[in-house]
């Protein structure tokens, strides 16, 4: 039986795949990706990602990203929780995602960032959904928040942090995203971490269409003399995923039924989505 994995993280309703996600999607499934959460980055965005999760049978998630934030207004949270309680229902809305902070992008407003970060802590807790986090360069803070404002789980996406860190993620009944930075052989502590973390710790995303893998990188000198970066694709995955089973030692097959069942674990809804 061909390995079958979920993709825990792709943003389907990115400009990139304008009129593609159909097509982007069905060579996923082709490929054995054979479930995707689309989360959102902004309320303008709610529609589209639930839209697209009904249509391509995956489940999206509904926050806004910290990126965001100079653009949204605290009415926004309003309307977050507005669309929670509409869509309490729908069996493919798993989480709250993508919040989080980011410490890496200059000129953001760390204050302004926090605040949605925690207001948004807040209606996960009170709607009883797990949240997508964006980490980046800001784990300790994520977690300092985490602790004061309780959720019952979720995903720290795209994960890149020390092994102490990891271990407070998992602490707090997290599981830790896994996707195309982990190619890279220069990735030094992050494909340390893939190889040691408990194999139970650990989900598989592409982040699609950021986040491109080795084999599709390209050096800002190559992208000046007229090489396109490559696009992520959900249907990358298990070549990822190939290349995290590659470090562990294991087998792909092992690798998927793992992080399936540990994706399950992170978002209780989707469980339901994949069968038995």
């Amino acid at each position: 039986m061909p390995a079958a994995f979920v993709d825990t993280h792709c943003h389907l309703d990115a400009p990139e795949f304008a009129g593609q996600a159909t097509d982007v999607r069905a060579r996923a499934r082709a490929a054995g990706v054979v479930h995707c959460v689309i989360p959102a980055v902004e309320v303008a965005a709610f529609d589209a990602v639930r839209g697209l999760a009904h249509a391509c049978g995956d489940s999206y998630a509904l926050g806004i990203h910290p990126l965001f934030t100079p653009r949204a207004s605290e009415s926004d949270i309003e309307a977050l929780d507005r669309a929670l309680t509409a869509n309490a229902g729908d069996p493919r809305l798993v989480a709250v995602g993508e919040i989080g902070l980011d410490h890496f992008v200059p000129g953001l407003d760390r204050d302004r960032q926090e605040f949605f970060y925690r207001e948004q802590l807040r209606l996960a807790s009170r709607h009883g959904l797990p949240v997508i986090l964006h980490v980046r360069r800001s784990a300790d803070r994520l977690l300092k928040h985490l602790r004061e404002q309780p959720v019952i789980g979720g995903i720290a996406h795209a994960f890149n942090g020390s092994e102490q860190q990891a271990g407070e993620f998992l602490k707090l009944n997290f599981k830790l995203g896994f996707g195309g930075a982990v190619t890279f052989d220069r990735a030094l502590q992050l494909r340390r971490l893939a190889a040691s973390l408990p194999l139970s710790a650990l989900v598989l995303e592409t982040d699609a269409p950021d986040i491109p893998p080795h084999w599709l990188y390209r050096t800002a000198q190559q992208r000046a003399q007229g090489e396109p970066q490559g696009r992520n694709e959900p249907a990358e995955l298990p070549r990822i995923a190939q290349a995290v089973a590659d470090l562990r030692g294991i087998g792909i097959g092992e690798l998927a039924q793992a992080s399936t069942r540990n994706a399950a674990h992170a978002l209780p809804r989707m469980a339901a989505l994949l069968g038995p």
